[in-house]
């Protein structure tokens, strides 16, 4: 049985960097000395490079990893559509299995100390006409790190998303805030809210603030999360 460490990476909504949080999580690993790979098990929008389908999100994980999987553990379902991925599935024909993606993830907890899953769109997305993201997570059994984009109307989306993952009986193991937009008034200020609501409801810490970066940077935002303290709830919670 494989000891390797493991965690769900959802967002308030699609476009908050959840890819540019995972590269990050996934960079603190490698600082700190683990095998770090990462699965982005369903991912909507790829093109054909050299004849093999590339999804950007998905090579940005593998550039920050040390460990790298094969495609198709990596990303069980690589879709061609830039649309929400029931929506793009229907369209090429294609059944998004859970079975196939939890298969995908003992082999690559086999491979590496630490996989990270980096989840598509927001935690209720839609995969198939009865099922969503939420029910991947629960799923795969992960603890979940919940990346909010802090922009106006950050406070309610984040209160329920936090929600929704307590109620599929899952552990947010920590919370990423991320400064998608600079010109957001009293950032600071909703950072605290939120820092109050989801500690005291549902033992959320606060892991890090990401400030706007631009260009995006994986290096420079890892140095902003507390990565050991993740490995702590998450060694925790092996136990």
């Amino acid at each position: 049985m494989s000891h390797a460490l493991s965690l769900f990476v959802t967002g308030t909504d699609t476009e908050i960097g959840k890819t540019l949080v995972s590269a990050a999580l996934l960079r603190g690993f490698v600082r700190e000395g683990l095998r770090a790979t990462a699965m982005k098990p369903i991912a909507a929008g790829a093109t054909l490079v050299d004849g093999v389908l590339h999804n950007e999100d998905a090579d940005q994980l593998d550039d920050a990893a040390n460990v790298l999987l094969p495609p198709d553990i990596r990303t069980p379902f690589m879709l061609k559509e830039p649309a929400a991925p029931h929506i793009a599935a229907a369209h090429e024909n294609v059944m998004l299995d859970m079975t196939r993606i939890v298969d995908a993830h003992m082999q690559a907890l086999d491979m590496a100390d630490v996989v990270v899953v980096e989840g598509v769109g927001g935690f209720r997305v839609p995969l198939t006409d009865a099922h969503d993201t939420a029910d991947l997570a629960f799923a795969l059994n992960l603890p979940v790190v919940l990346v909010v984009g802090m922009r106006l109307g950050c406070i309610s989306h984040a209160l329920l998303t936090a929600e929704a993952i307590v109620a599929r009986g899952l552990r947010i193991a920590g919370w990423v805030a991320n400064r998608v937009d600079p010109a957001m008034l009293f950032p600071d200020e909703n950072i605290d809210t939120l820092r109050t609501w989801l500690d005291r409801q549902y033992d959320a810490p606060l892991l890090g603030v990401v400030p706007h970066l631009s260009p995006a940077s994986p290096d420079v935002a890892a140095t902003h999360l507390d990565t050991n303290r993740l490995l702590q709830t998450l060694r925790a919670a092996q136990r």
